[in-house]
């Protein structure tokens, strides 16, 4: 018998049925797609011995979310390869400014504003490990650490405006492109929070990558969920949750506007319009690049970056994301650009090896990215067209397609806004429960929200298990065989 059916595969699915089988249950998945994984896929596009990252490709989240702490993928055989400097920022002049691990290291390279950047951050660096739980939570209980919400809170009033503390274009570059990663107008509270998470993380947790592509880190899950009686059932599009008979619940890690579809009549008209009032925000396109030879990055600097951010000055990228957001095209929008190999060698072969970019572009936007992508790189990069033996872009529009969870290229699964990053998907104390019986929600359209941590679908899991079973202890993750009950 079935005591639990997991819709969706993403990380969140993947989390989300990794906790239910853990407490016992007998845990059923299904995926539309061939392979699992939503944002974890990694397969070979051009070349049979290079792997592409279909999605994500960094995991700042995985190396540092409670569930993935917990769930430990290193002892699973999972390698999460650390770049020295997680990210750097060339800038139009040929300067570029660099995070490295080392805070000090970093500040160094700031020149004038290396202290203010080490005041900046150095404390939340301190409190890693609490700032992460704050922010990566249902958003729905005080903090257990008083002294992380302040910092967090006083840094992002102060950067959540246009102010900017910093003298330098180096700095005020360096972190706005971090900001960006909200996917939305610039600047915001926000996009604040974000360029603090994943900043400080820079110099804590780290941005590391997946040794041999992010589908490591969803087979580790699947190899979890099949070791404790689970089932995965792919190419299994569930259209209609009545497909799923009478299993007593249900984890959906699906958009609200999959949901809407999936529930049809059954779904409560007061919960249906909060659903369809639901705000997606801004698209991603994505370039994928078969090349000869690193990228030719003209500041030498650059090319230790295992992600590098393109969006010129501070000034330049709240344009870009600001008119983005507005749903108005630039001809010069935000990238960002991963060389896999940089950080993983394994993932060079017979003298070609991947690249990875995302631009950020507007909601539902049609057009081909590869050729915008490929001019950006190759602003900073002289040289870089003249090494790809391949490439493909998948634009906004079409990653609805690919994964129905980013309507409109939104890979934030929702606007990233203040409102909707504490009522999400809608005001309710809890989030992922709704008003169908033992169905929730897990997916990122539920809080804290995107990125590979797992934790949307831990803490739906968790709320189902509290709710529904009495449950309130959270199983054991770890990675030690724990016998079912």
């Amino acid at each position: 018998m079935t005591d639990a059916a997991v819709v969706g595969t993403g990380p969140n699915g993947l989390a989300a049925a990794v906790t239910l089988a853990r407490a016992g249950l007998q845990v059923a998945l299904f995926e539309k797609a061939d392979t699992i994984g939503g944002g974890l896929r990694t397969a070979p596009l051009f070349d049979s011995d290079v792997v592409h990252d279909i999605c994500s490709a960094v995991h700042p989240m995985a190396a540092a979310s409670t569930f993935f702490r917990a769930f430990d993928l290193g002892a699973r055989g999972v390698r999460l390869l650390q770049p020295g400097m997680p990210y750097a920022h060339p800038l139009p002049d040929g300067r570029a400014a660099a995070a490295w691990r080392d805070i000090a290291r970093t500040a160094e390279g700031l020149g004038a504003d290396g202290p203010r950047w080490t005041r900046l951050m150095a404390p939340l660096a301190e409190r890693s490990g609490a700032v992460v739980d704050l922010v990566l939570s249902s958003q729905r209980s005080l903090p257990r650490d008083l002294t992380a919400a302040v910092l967090l809170a006083s840094r992002a009033l102060a950067h959540g405006t246009a102010r900017t503390p910093f003298a330098t274009e180096e700095a005020r570059a360096l972190l706005t492109g971090v900001a960006a990663h909200a996917v939305g107008k610039l600047p915001s509270p926000t996009s604040a929070v974000v360029a603090l998470l994943l900043g400080h993380a820079a110099h804590s947790s780290g941005w590391p990558l997946a040794e041999g592509g992010s589908a490591r880190i969803a087979d580790a899950l699947a190899a979890d969920i099949i070791a404790h009686g689970g089932t995965i059932h792919t190419g299994h599009h569930v259209r209609d949750l009545a497909e799923l008979g009478d299993v007593p619940l249900v984890m959906l890690d699906i958009s609200p506007k999959e949901f809407l579809a999936a529930a049809g009549q059954r779904m409560p008209s007061r919960y249906a319009r909060a659903l369809r009032r639901y705000r997606y925000g801004p698209g991603a396109a994505k370039a994928d690049f078969l090349v000869s030879e690193p990228i030719p990055w003209a500041n030498p600097l650059v090319r230790q970056a295992g992600t590098v951010h393109l969006g010129g000055t501070h000034s330049d990228i709240v344009r870009q994301e600001t008119a983005t957001a507005a749903g108005r095209a630039v001809p010069d929008p935000f990238v960002l650009v991963v060389d896999p190999a940089v950080t993983d060698p394994s993932r060079a072969a017979s003298g070609r090896r991947p690249v990875w970019a995302y631009a950020h572009v507007p909601h539902g936007d049609e057009r081909d990215p590869t050729d915008l992508i490929r001019r950006r790189i190759e602003e900073y990069a002289p040289g870089f067209s003249d090494t790809i033996v391949a490439s493909r872009g998948l634009p906004a529009a079409q990653y609805e397609e690919y994964n129905p969870n980013y309507v409109g290229g939104d890979i934030a699964a929702g606007a990233m806004t203040l409102r909707q990053s504490l009522a999400r998907p809608v005001a309710r104390w809890d989030p992922y429960r709704t008003p169908l019986p033992g169905v929730y929600l897990c997916s990122a359209s539920t809080p804290p929200g995107p990125s590979v941590h797992g934790m949307c679908g831990y803490l739906a899991a968790r709320s189902a298990l509290r709710t529904r079973y009495g449950l309130r202890t959270p199983p054991d993750l770890s990675p030690k065989p724990k016998e079912r009950v």
